[in-house]
């Protein structure tokens, strides 16, 4: 079942743009001509919660560009789709993403996709230049207020293909007070593993509180009918750089 299967199913899997990675600071090449990060999340258009099997997801509406974010290293606007998390058992694991070899407890994902060059989320998510995903790390500190109405609603979607309605969420208040990043070619960092993917990994952490991230703990892997198995450890571990070169839109 694990990463360390999926080639068999996904030969892609050992391909040259894999992710997550482990970010060497010292080696990323500071690229003056790399844009402020614009994220324009003015518009609530959050639809649902659901536990997907794997993760927790929220779900946006994307028929336009209200939802978007935009500069850094892109042409075009890419709208947000989709927001994942994913952590671990313990606090010294989570993310998938690692900076200098550290793991965070926990990642967070907002998925975005090239609506100008693409008719369907399907469509850009196969091509090489047609999502765009935001990582954010999250560390152990002080409770994260705005994440609270997040976590409170974890317990309706406790089990695996369960789904709430959840509007009027803006993602906005998961970001953190610095929008510095690097950036890389990267891939889904679940099957279908499709290099696809133009990452932003934020520099900077947010924090929540141990209660806040035992509620993720909380959730299931298995269905209601099931032998219950809790959801942690769903990261993948960093894939081999393969001559990639990661930009900082920062100085070192």
């Amino acid at each position: 079942e694990g990463p360390s299967e999926w080639h068999k199913a996904y030969p892609i899997a050992q391909g040259n743009r894999q992710s997550p990675i482990d970010i060497d600071s010292a080696r990323a090449v500071y690229d003056p001509s790399l844009q402020p990060l614009v994220i324009s999340y003015e518009s609530c258009t959050s639809l649902s919660i659901s536990n997907t099997g794997h993760s927790v997801m929220v779900e946006f509406e994307d028929a336009d560009d209200r939802t978007a974010i935009s500069g850094g290293p892109f042409q075009n606007p890419f709208r947000l789709k989709q927001f994942h998390f994913h952590w671990g058992t313990t606090h010294s694991q989570g993310s998938e993403h690692t900076i200098d070899g550290k793991p965070f407890p926990c990642e967070l994902h907002l998925v975005h996709w090239n609506a100008r060059k693409y008719a369907t989320f399907g469509e850009a998510a196969a091509a090489p230049d047609g999502l765009a995903v935001v990582g954010v790390f999250l560390e152990i500190g002080k409770e994260h207020a705005s994440m609270n109405r997040l976590t409170d609603a974890l317990y309706m979607v406790k089990f695996k293909g369960t789904k709430a309605q959840f509007r009027g969420f803006n993602p906005k208040c998961l970001l953190p007070l610095s929008l510095d990043y690097w950036t890389y070619l990267g891939s889904l960092t679940t099957p279908p593993l499709n290099e696809s993917v133009t990452w932003i990994v934020l520099k900077e952490p947010i924090t929540i509180s141990v209660k806040q991230l035992e509620k993720f703990r909380m959730l299931l892997f298995t269905g209601e009918e099931d032998q219950r198995i809790q959801m942690a450890n769903n990261f993948r571990p960093p894939q081999p750089l393969k001559g990639r070169i990661v930009r900082a839109s920062f100085k070192a």
